[in-house]
């Protein structure tokens, strides 16, 4: 009964600095609709900011007056955030704003490391709190006793701020309705300022908090932004109360697992939030109206149709132009351009789920990567032939992808969004431990293409027109019936369906097509390297793809060419220096703030603008 209590109390304790972190994120997408990734950078700037002002305050005081002015620190530096980076782009489809977040991210990354090093940092003990006391003869540390009795205060706190002053009133009211909010004349740019760098004093908090726990480290933001965002959709968005209980759940549930099912502690959060949300569709105390609201990414300003006749000569000669690669290009060159050819058209397969169907998905990696270990395992334990092997991973990833699909696509918007993300840590899950068949964290290794592809430039030729023809079927599709079926399903599911569309079918059968496209990249990748890592199934690849999706433009069909292309040669080339992270970080932000539409749709803007003047010139 004595360990039972004990870890119970372990639980709610983990569950404070969770729920501070969770609470700020719920708060923010509940007002602005952001999806914030860049809120575990403020956990971690937090934590750093806490560490600093705890070696120049003295004592107790200076160790509780380092974390609250912690949290005040990382609050200023989110309303500089907001302002700078995200007021400009408020206008743009909701989650093209993730673009901005994630360059957030690598921004702060590399200033924290200039800042404070490459080490991590051991953080202090709590002075008057160190040491442990007896419950029932279990160890209990005090200074989990201390975070038991600071998180309710902390929420009582909020409840009181949301519940009984004016600021409150504004919020719930934005978090129903921002629109009327605005109407009414409140000055929805300062609101969303202050709700934005509250939310991140929060997270800052969060993380000084946890300083004797866990100290700081480069790795705290990614480490600690999937548990929470698990916990914000279990809770249901915007909703601080299924925040607090989420965290609470997770929290308990994860120490209880390290000690009774220890291989389950990678995946029992998403394992908790697939029940949850297949029970109550918009988490526990979530509303079906803020989950609806944003699960579109924008219709397109004009119908999208087929290439004209010199977009097609455009392609034709930028085919050729890849084709003639080997007469004056190095070895090198290929090995790069077959890299930048498989990503374009993992890129590709996710952009026709996103910009013709409006399905979001954060696992897109799951059918990457599963493709990628079909084809490993099928030469590993059944000594496959590697056509064999070949042919298989996209089968596979297909039939993979209609299994999630059919059931992520109960839900909508971000919770759709976040039941992928699940799915797709449930398969890496299994990768990374089931070491016996997959390899485990040492992957699987010598998996080559067969003799008549080994050389360089023939294998070049394989992946070149494979991934063209990949991306010539995807818009071959986009705009075949069926194309434009997904199309009326994602505009208006009601009038589709009047019409005699089944919309959930079509959202099927395209989300099982760009799987089946994705694990083609897959095991184009798998060959052009000889192993595959579970790594390639992570949440960072899955992100990879959404940002470049975004950055090439959402509603146009090459979207993802395009943004693949740019993506892939800018890191190249940054990546050779030390603080390469800000500078890419710099470059997103800036291309998401100058270019909302993506690169493709902002230079098409241009060249309407651009002949429309003509026209104007040659008029008068």
């Amino acid at each position: 009964m004595g360990l039972f209590i004990a870890q119970l109390l372990t639980g709610l304790a983990n569950a404070g600095a969770l729920f501070m972190v969770a609470s700020g994120l719920s708060l923010i997408f509940g007002v602005t609709r952001i999806v914030n990734f860049a809120h575990g950078s403020f956990y971690m700037i937090g934590a750093y900011v806490g560490y600093t002002l705890m070696q120049v305050l003295p004592g107790a005081v200076g160790f509780w007056g380092a974390i609250l002015l912690a949290g005040l620190a990382v609050g200023l530096l989110g309303m500089i955030v907001e302002m700078l980076v995200l007021r400009p782009v408020y206008r743009a489809p909701e989650l093209f704003q993730l673009v901005a977040t994630f360059g957030v991210i690598l921004v702060i990354q590399d200033l924290a490391l200039m800042i404070w090093g490459p080490e991590d940092l051991l953080g202090p003990r709590a002075p008057g709190l160190r040491g442990v006391v007896f419950i029932l003869g279990e160890p209990i540390p005090k200074y989990d006793i201390a975070l038991l009795v600071i998180t309710p205060f902390v929420a009582l706190g909020l409840w009181y701020l949301i519940t009984k002053t004016r600021l409150g009133i504004l919020v719930r009211a934005a978090t129903q309705d921002r629109e009327m909010v605005g109407a009414l004349g409140v000055n929805q740019a300062w609101l969303f300022t202050g709700v934005f760098a509250l939310g991140t004093a929060l997270a800052g908090l969060g993380g000084a908090l946890q300083l004797p726990k866990g100290g700081a480290d480069l790795m705290m933001d990614f480490n600690i932004l999937t548990a929470v965002f698990v916990v914000v959709v279990i809770g249901g968005m915007g909703s601080l109360p299924g925040a607090y209980l989420a965290a609470v759940i997770i929290s308990v549930l994860n120490v209880f697992g390290v000690t009774y099912l220890p291989q389950s502690t990678l995946v029992l959060m998403f394992v908790v939030m697939v029940l949850v949300l297949m029970i109550r569709p918009y988490g526990l105390f979530g509303r079906e109206e803020v989950a609806g609201e944003h699960g579109q990414v924008g219709e397109p300003e004009r119908p999208i149709k087929p290439a004209g006749l010199q977009v097609r000569l455009l392609v034709a000669a930028g085919v050729a132009a890849l084709a003639a690669l080997p007469l004056y290009g190095s070895s090198f060159s290929q090995v790069l351009a077959t890299d930048i050819l498989i990503f374009c058209l993992f890129a590709a397969s996710l952009h026709f789920l996103l910009g013709l169907g409006g399905l979001v998905s954060f696992g897109h990696a799951a059918y990457f990567g599963g493709g990628a270990y079909v084809a490993a395992l099928m030469v590993t334990h059944a000594q496959s032939p590697m056509e064999l092997a070949f042919v298989l991973a996209p089968i596979g990833a297909g039939l993979a992808a209609l299994a999630i699909g059919w059931v992520c696509l109960r839900l909508t918007g971000v919770y759709f969004a976040m039941l992928t993300l699940a799915f797709a840590q449930l398969i890496w899950s299994l990768v990374f431990q089931w070491g016996d068949v997959t390899g485990g964290d040492d992957g699987l290794v010598n998996i080559w293409p067969a003799d008549w592809l080994n050389d360089t430039t023939i294998f070049f030729y394989f992946a070149l027109i494979l991934s063209v023809g990949g991306m010539l079927a995807l818009r071959h599709v986009a705009h075949s019936p069926f194309g434009y079926a997904l199309r009326a399903a994602r505009d208006s599911a009601r009038q589709a369906e009047a019409t005699g569309i089944n919309t959930k079918r079509v959202q099927l059968l395209a989300f099982g097509f760009a799987g089946m496209i994705a694990g083609l990249a897959g095991g184009l990748f798998v060959f052009s390297k000889g192993s595959v890592f579970p790594n390639e199934l992570e949440i960072a690849r899955s992100f990879d793809a959404l940002i470049v999706v975004f950055l090439g433009g959402v509603k146009t069909l090459a979207g993802g060419l395009v943004g693949g292309a740019f993506f892939k040669g800018v890191e190249e080339v940054l990546v050779r220096f030390e603080y390469w992270r800000l500078a890419l970080g710099l470059l997103i932000i800036g291309v998401v703030i100058l270019a909302p539409d993506g690169i493709v749709g902002s230079l098409r803007k241009a060249g309407e603008r651009l002949g429309l003047l003509r026209q104007t010139e040659d008029q008068k």
